[in-house]
């Protein structure tokens, strides 16, 4: 179950102008937390912004103990409540609701784990990243963005054993290109008895296109949606979705039965149009 916590802030590492990683005290809900669930923060007291905020468990924090201290969240700062988050300080409160969502379920040997991150679409890999490590499983991670400004974190997958691959829309880091031209090019190359499931999370577009890809050469593709979300729990109906099912097409709230989605059941037509 949810939990409601007043939330610290332990640390605020500034990767960039624009990025930053917020460590908060949380343990009660990092500890409960699966690999792709989110959190609604609250950005700042009082009513201004009045809405929470759902992002994605970047890392579970452990002390040097090995017991579970908070989470983090990679924030990139776009909007007000983004830019709160960027400027927060060491002891800020930050009220935290979570682990709420359907997680990623990690897939076990012999198959393998490919994950296509593109730009903050990397925060709900770590934790797979790990579960997949635990498992033993084989990891690749496709990582793209439009610039090297765009990437982080990329190295803690290499200490895992992830292979990794790197593409840059103007070709300051890795390949030039869009994330999907390397993936497209992996998948042609493995044989049929090769077991691959594909993880997507990003832009939209990019996650309708490794859906694509992955119906197209027989993989299994989950990806984790990242639609506007008013208060996570299901009761506002904002993170709507159109999904198809038996007997026609459903529209189901994202916040209870996503963000992870089988890539198959999504109406894409619908999704994207409303992105």
């Amino acid at each position: 179950m949810p939990v409601d916590v007043p939330a610290v802030v332990l640390a605020n590492t500034r990767l960039s102008p624009d990025y930053n990683v917020l460590s908060l005290g949380a343990p009660e809900v990092a500890r409960a937390a699966a690999p792709g669930q989110f959190v609604m923060v609250k950005t700042a007291p009082g009513l201004d912004p009045l809405l929470r905020r759902p992002f994605s468990i970047f890392e579970i924090l452990r002390d040097d103990h090995g017991e579970i201290r908070g989470l983090s969240l990679l924030n990139k700062r776009v909007g007000v409540g983004t830019s709160l988050l960027y400027d927060a300080q060491p002891g800020d409160p930050i009220s935290c609701l979570g682990p709420l969502g359907r997680p990623f379920v990690p897939v076990d040997p012999p198959a393998h784990a490919w994950m296509v991150a593109g730009g903050v679409g990397l925060a709900p890999f770590v934790t797979l990243a790990e579960a997949l490590k635990a498992r033993g499983t084989s990891m690749t991670l496709f990582y793209g963005g439009r610039s090297a400004a765009d990437l982080y974190h990329a190295e803690f997958f290499e200490r895992l054993g992830a292979r990794l691959m790197v593409t840059t829309e103007d070709g300051s880091r890795g390949t030039q290109g869009r994330v999907t031209g390397p993936l497209a090019r992996a998948l042609a190359t493995l044989s049929a008895d090769t077991a691959v499931t594909l993880y997507a999370c990003g832009p939209t577009p990019m996650m309708r296109a490794v859906a694509d890809l992955g119906q197209a050469h027989g993989r299994t593709t989950f990806v984790s949606l990242e639609p506007v979300m008013g208060c996570g729990m299901g009761g506002c109906y904002s993170c709507v979705v159109r999904v198809q099912r038996p007997g026609g097409t459903h529209l189901v709230r994202s916040c209870i039965e996503g963000p992870v989605f089988d890539a198959s059941c999504l109406v894409w037509d619908a999704l994207v149009g409303g992105h």
